[in-house]
């Protein structure tokens, strides 16, 4: 079990550096049930750091599971009213938001996919209205994860349960570098800094479109939207306030032009989407659109995510890492997107980001739309890097910048 001064370190980081919460704001804290201790030290952290309240929203998989078994579709699919009106409230308030995650892979692996598909599409709907908040950074929000034994069980089968989840923890703290040693928000700080001159290179290229190449199939053309912005690491809210939406993060990433990427790309690592694993998947994109799609395990949560909505065979993202990151070097597949995206260059099917073109965040969706930003229900992250890919920026005029060989960055 991790010891608590790091659980401390942990807490605090998730306070400081990923919400940052400002003097008097609210806090929405959204945890497991069975992750209560870690909420409890980050709401004590949040009160410590000024917080003017702390609102902690349980979640449980295990009794969601039970639902989907035992419950009609039709009587899942109800959103209540009270639902609704909480997160009118939440964001009228300007709150920020703390995401502990700490998904079982593959927890809905015997429930109907289509069941889970109607279930899911009903409460985006009836949410949608509120997408905005965090698309758009009109408020602060961060996503940190905690170990649970059977999560750590799958990234750790060989090992008995206390030592798993040891394993996982120590992964886990290294890869948001949390250490006895020194300053994690300290750490973070220069972190940024790395990942922001990156991504400043790439701006300053303003490249029209991103090629990738590997030997494992993948042969894609990403077309950017014109007045595209790279961003990675730590966000700032519309309001001039900094955090870190995502912990760990190595990414760069900006928005792709909806209806300008083609060619196939093939996923490296397995896509733990509503609690069922999608592996060894491929794409071919035309004119922007997932035309067609192949898995070799549950094509038909892919098919699912892909048909989710009008936007959602679309791309709404595209980011850069390099094979070489730290979370690539541990060698360990988590089964969980928060980290498997930050070891492997990636793409989104889904809404676009509004902070990733210029002026984005003063657009309303026809504006968006006329730029080539790609809007849905949805924005699921898959990833397809490999330490053989090749990746091009295409200039306006044609010509080509080399930014990837064998899998790293060369600018």
């Amino acid at each position: 079990m991790i010891n608590q001064e790091l659980l401390n370190k942990y807490a605090d980081l998730a306070i400081k550096s990923g919400c940052n919460i400002q003097k008097g704001q609210l806090l929405i804290i959204n945890a497991p049930v069975d992750c209560a201790f870690f909420a409890r030290v980050c709401a004590q952290k949040a009160y410590e750091a000024g917080a003017g309240r702390v609102v902690v929203q349980y979640n449980d998989e295990n009794l969601s599971h039970l639902d989907y078994l035992h419950v009609a579709t039709d009587e899942l699919k109800k959103v209540s009213q009270w639902q609704i009106d909480r997160k009118q409230e939440q964001i009228d308030n300007k709150c920020c938001m703390l995401h502990i995650d700490s998904k079982i892979p593959s927890i809905l692996q015997d429930i109907e996919p289509s069941k889970i598909q109607e279930v899911m599409m009903s409460l985006q709907t009836a949410m949608k209205k509120f997408r905005y908040y965090t698309m758009a950074d009109h408020g602060q929000w961060c996503i940190v994860a905690i170990p649970n034994l059977l999560w750590a069980k799958k990234v750790f089968p060989e090992l008995n349960d206390e030592q798993a989840v040891e394993k996982l923890w120590d992964a886990i703290l290294k890869s948001v570098m949390v250490n006895e040693e020194s300053d994690a928000v300290n750490n973070w700080d220069f972190h940024n800094q790395q990942i922001s001159k990156r991504a400043t290179i790439l701006n300053d290229h303003a490249f029209k479109a991103i090629k990738f190449k590997n030997d494992l199939g993948t042969d894609l053309c990403v077309g950017l939207v014109e007045n595209h912005i790279w961003a990675g690491g730590d966000s700032m809210t519309v309001g001039g306030v900094k955090f870190n939406p995502n912990m760990p993060t190595e990414e760069i990433f900006t928005m792709p032009h909806k209806y300008r990427v083609n060619g196939k790309v093939v996923s490296t690592k397995p896509l733990n989407y509503n609690g069922v694993l999608v592996e060894d998947f491929e794409i071919d994109f035309v004119d922007g659109k997932a035309v067609s799609y192949s898995a070799k395990n549950n094509q038909e949560a892919l098919a699912n995510l892909i048909n989710l909505d009008e936007g959602s065979c679309y791309l709404g993202e595209v980011a850069l890492i390099s094979h070489d990151s730290p979370i690539s070097l541990s060698k360990i597949l988590f089964y969980n997107t928060l980290f498997d995206e930050n070891a492997s260059c990636h793409l989104a099917l889904g809404s676009a980001y509004p902070t990733n073109v210029v002026g984005g965040t003063d657009m309303n969706e026809e504006q968006m739309e006329a730029v080539g930003c790609n809007s849905s229900m949805t924005h699921v992250d898959f990833m397809f890097g490999s330490k053989c890919m090749n990746i091009v920026g295409v200039n306006n005029d044609d010509s080509e910048v080399v930014l990837f060989e064998k899998g790293n960055f060369v600018i």
